[in-house]
């Protein structure tokens, strides 16, 4: 299973099958943010990273101009990451609580990172061809996270993402739709989907998502992949 989440990894990483998100992905590496002026921008798709065996998976929206599209590895360089690595280190979820750089020693046990688009869009607005075209590597990596018990969406963009993956699987999905929440938990046959408001520093900074709330969230997600276990 390494070797095949990998090989989707390389596969992410050379995909050109958006020409508006490659074109601006590229042209931000380039003129670079100042505080980065001094750095190599990464500029292309941004993989998945975590543990294969992984019981939790996260999925957000999609890179930052200047986090992930910057550093290559996903909530990496930028304060949405400070936010979530942070988190994950309180709940024993990752070795370290920063998050910095692609080879900073960071470990995930039990959690693998994706997104919903895997470009860093214009104004953080991915548009529903481009999350469309991205859709296939999610298609992989439920394939691939073999020991999966619940996903935590990062947003609404990522809860209607995961919504339309278990309807394709395909998943038993509740009547009427199930609309996203912080919070909303719903059970999508396998799995149980859990939202979150998304760890945007808009969201943070202003106290829509607080640390105690997103703890919260995991706590909720620890106890349903625990009841999940018990039940196979």
């Amino acid at each position: 299973m390494r070797l095949s989440l990998r090989l989707l990894q390389q596969q992410i990483v050379t995909c050109n099958a958006c020409p508006r998100l490659r074109t601006y992905c590229e042209a931000v590496a380039i003129d670079k943010k100042r505080a980065y002026l001094d750095q190599t921008y990464w500029g292309k798709p941004v993989p998945g990273f975590g543990d294969p065996a992984a019981w939790l998976w996260i999925i957000g929206l999609a890179p930052g101009a200047h986090g992930a599209n910057r550093t290559g590895r996903m909530f990496t360089g930028d304060r949405s990451g400070d936010f979530l690595y942070a988190a994950l280190h309180r709940t024993k979820l990752a070795n370290q609580p920063t998050s910095v750089s692609i080879d900073d020693g960071l470990k995930l046990t039990g959690v693998y990172i994706g997104a919903a688009g895997r470009c860093a869009p214009p104004d953080n607005k991915p548009l529903p061809v481009e999350l469309a075209a991205c859709s296939v590597y999610l298609d992989r990596e439920w394939d691939l996270l073999k020991q999966k018990r619940v996903i935590l969406a990062l947003g609404a963009i990522a809860w209607d993402a995961t919504i339309a993956l278990a309807a394709r699987k395909p998943q038993p999905i509740p009547s009427p739709r199930p609309k996203f929440g912080h919070g909303s938990l719903v059970q999508l046959g396998e799995v149980w989907l859990i939202g979150s408001y998304h760890v945007s520093q808009q969201n943070t900074f202003t106290g829509k998502l607080t640390p105690a709330m997103f703890d919260a969230v995991l706590a909720t997600a620890k106890a349903k992949a625990k009841q999940q276990k018990s039940l196979g």
